[in-house]
C-alpha cells in the first residue's frame, strides 16, 4: 500500500501546481510590496497580486535608508505604479501607513481618490503616525495630511480609520448622506464640538465610533439613534471644564480608556450591555474620575459585561454611594483589576452583592500606589461571606502566591456554591512563563 502511494506522488510538483484560489489566499497574508514581488516567480504568479481584494501599503515594510526620508519618493513611486497596473475591480481594504510631508500631498490625494472612487474600497485605513522613531525631526512631525472628507460621497466606504490627519468637512455635511459608512476610528485628530455633531449627522448609519488621542472638544454631545458602540481613549481635560453628553438609546457598548472629563452625562441607555473603564494610574486623585464614570451605570441597568478597577470600597464609604435600589441583575461577566487586601475584598464583596447572576469573573492583580487606610468598624465586624450564587468560573491573572491571594482562593472555595473551577495564571518571572493551574470542583460521589 505504501509503495503504491509513493509511486503516485509527483516529486516535481511545486506551488505553481496549486489552484489560483489557494495562491490568492496565501497572498492575503502579505503586504502589497511582497505580494507584487511574487510576480517575479513565474508567469502564473505575474497577475495574481492584481486580483487581491486587499491593498496594504506599509512604509514600515520598505527597506530603510538613512535618513528614512530618502526612500519616501521610492515608496510613493511604487504605490503610484501599483495602482496604475491594478485593474479597477472592487476591493475590501485599502490600507496606507506613511510618513507624511506636504510635498507628497498630490500623491496621497490621488491614492485616496483611486481607493474610494475607482476601487470602491469597503474599508479605508490611513495611518500617518507609524512610530515616534520615524518622526525625529520637527520638519516631519509638523506636516499633516488634510483628509478631504467629501471624497467619500463618491464611494462605498463602510469602515474609515484615520490616524494623525486634519479633517476638512464640507459645509453641508448633513446633506452628504454617507449611508455606507458604519464604523469610524479617529486617532490624533483635532475635533471641535461642532465637527463631532457634523460627522454624526452626515453619517446617518454610523454604528461604531472610536475617538483616541483627539483634542479640541469642550462640550461634546453625541446624539444618535443608530450608534451601537462608543469608545474613547486618551482624551484629557486639561482645563478641568470639559463635558461629554451621550444620548444614544440603542447603544450596546461603551468604553472609557484613560479619559478625563469634568462631567459625564449618559441619558438612559436600556440597550447598553458592555461597559468598560480603564485608568492606567491607581492614584488617590484618580478616584474622582473613576467614580464619575462608574456612576453612569445607573443609566445602564441591563449591563451584562463589566470591565473596571476595584475602587468599590471607596465608593461604599463615600458621601454619595449608589442608591440602595441599584442592582446589576443582568451582569454575567466581570473583569476586575484589583488587589486582595481587606479593603479590596470588602469592595469586591459589595460588587458581588449587586450581581446575583454573575457567572464568570476575571481578576487581574494591580499594585496600588496608595494606602487603603483604616477599615471602618462597620465593615471590619462583618463576616468574610461572599454572595455569589451563580458564579461558575474565576480566573486570576498575575498571581504570585501572596498570603492575601491564597486567602482569597480559600474564600472562593468556601463560598462558591456552584463554582466549577478556578484558573490561576502565575506571574511571569523573567523570560519564564508558567502554564495555568486549574482548580476544578470535585464531583460528589453518589
Amino acid at each position: 500500500m505504501e509503495a503504491t502511494t509513493m509511486t503516485n506522488r509527483n516529486p516535481n510538483r511545486s506551488l505553481n501546481d496549486l489552484p489560483d484560489e489557494i495562491l490568492l489566499h496565501i497572498l492575503t497574508f502579505f503586504p502589497t510590496l511582497d505580494a507584487v514581488q511574487t510576480s517575479l516567480i513565474s508567469r502564473k504568479w505575474r497577475p495574481l497580486w492584481s486580483r487581491l481584494r486587499f491593498l496594504k501599503f506599509s512604509y514600515e515594510h520598505f527597506p530603510l535608508n538613512d535618513p528614512p526620508s530618502d526612500n519616501r519618493d521610492f515608496f510613493a513611486e511604487f504605490v503610484d505604479r501599483a495602482l496604475i497596473l491594478r485593474p479597477h475591480s472592487p476591493i475590501d481594504l485599502f490600507s496606507l501607513s506613511f510618513i507624511y510631508h506636504d510635498r507628497f500631498g498630490f500623491h496621497v490625494d490621488s491614492w485616496v481618490r483611486c481607493a474610494v472612487t475607482l476601487l470602491h474600497a469597503r474599508e479605508l485605513h490611513l495611518d500617518f503616525f507609524i512610530d515616534r522613531e520615524y518622526h525625529q525631526t520637527d520638519e516631519t512631525f509638523n506636516h499633516k495630511y488634510d483628509f478631504p472628507f467629501a471624497v467619500l460621497r463618491n464611494g462605498a466606504v463602510g469602515v474609515l480609520k484615520l490616524t494623525r490627519v486634519d479633517l476638512t468637512l464640507p459645509a453641508s455635511m448633513a446633506a452628504m448622506g454617507l449611508v455606507s459608512l458604519s464604523s469610524m476610528y479617529l486617532d490624533e485628530v483635532y475635533l471641535t464640538d461642532q465637527m463631532v455633531c457634523d460627522l454624526i449627522s452626515g453619517c446617518p448609519n454610523l454604528e461604531e465610533l472610536e475617538l483616541q488621542n483627539c483634542w479640541g472638544m469642550e462640550k461634546m454631545k453625541i446624539c444618535s439613534k443608530k450608534l451601537k458602540k462608543l469608545a474613547f481613549a486618551y482624551i484629557y481635560d486639561s482645563d478641568n471644564r470639559n463635558t461629554i453628553e451621550i444620548d444614544c438609546p440603542n447603544l450596546c457598548s461603551i468604553s472609557f480608556d484613560n479619559c478625563s472629563f469634568t462631567q459625564f452625562v449618559l441619558k438612559f441607555a436600556p440597550a447598553l450591555v458592555e461597559f468598560s473603564v480603564s485608568i492606567v494610574r491607581i492614584m488617590e486623585q484618580d478616584y474622582g474620575l473613576w467614580s464619575r464614570i462608574v456612576r453612569l451605570l445607573e443609566q445602564a441597568p441591563y449591563v451584562k459585561q463589566l470591565n473596571l478597577q476595584n475602587w468599590w470600597f471607596k465608593l461604599l464609604t463615600s458621601k454619595d454611594p449608589f442608591s440602595k435600589s441599584f442592582m446589576l441583575h443582568n451582569l454575567n461577566h466581570l473583569e476586575l483589576r484589583t488587589g486582595y487586601t481587606q479593603c479590596d475584598l470588602v469592595g469586591l464583596a459589595a460588587l458581588l452583592e449587586l450581581s446575583p447572576n454573575l457567572e464568570n469573573m476575571t481578576l487581574e492583580y494591580v499594585d496600588k500606589n496608595v494606602e487603603d487606610g483604616i477599615l471602618p468598624e462597620e465593615f471590619s465586624n462583618k463576616p468574610d461571606g461572599f454572595h455569589m450564587p451563580s458564579l461558575k468560573q474565576v480566573t486570576m491573572k498575575s498571581y504570585s502566591g501572596t498570603p492575601d491571594e491564597d486567602n482569597f482562593v480559600n474564600i472562593l472555595k468556601k463560598h462558591g456554591v456552584v463554582l466549577e473551577k478556578i484558573v490561576i495564571h502565575h506571574i511571569k518571572v523573567g523570560e519564564k512563563s508558567f502554564s495555568p493551574v486549574v482548580l476544578s470542583k470535585i464531583p460528589c460521589k453518589v
